[in-house]
């Protein structure tokens, strides 16, 4: 847990756009598996296709570089199809890591007990 940084993005999926998302989080995806640093990134969406979640983890020192790098030329159309309507991180971000998600509106949650595998 110590070095690594989850990240939980829920997502309202604009009407009708279901279909071009998938299409670009594929992509997305694609691209993403390429970081050796991201070591879980996996879309889920609701049964009728309105809400989706994102669940990320990374090693700290790589997630800058997958939103500055990876992400950023997929990120108009991302945000077009969809409204992010909430954001947590678990895990220990520094002050480059909170300055890309902060304007996601993150809620930082700070491990105090437990373990992973």
């Amino acid at each position: 847990m110590k070095n690594e940084i989850t990240c939980v993005f829920n997502l309202a999926v604009n009407d009708g756009q279901f279909p071009a998302f998938k299409e670009l989080v594929s992509r997305v995806v694609e691209a993403t598996s390429k970081e050796p640093g991201t070591l879980s990134y996996v879309y889920s969406v609701s049964d009728d296709q309105k809400t989706a979640h994102i669940v990320e983890r990374y090693r700290q020192q790589d997630l800058v570089s997958h939103v500055d790098h990876t992400f950023a030329p997929f990120a108009e159309t991302f945000l077009s199809l969809v409204t992010i309507t909430g954001l947590t991180v678990y895990g220990e971000p520094d002050d480059e890591i909170r300055k890309r998600l902060d304007p996601f509106g993150a809620v930082y949650m700070t491990p105090f007990d437990g373990f992973t595998r």
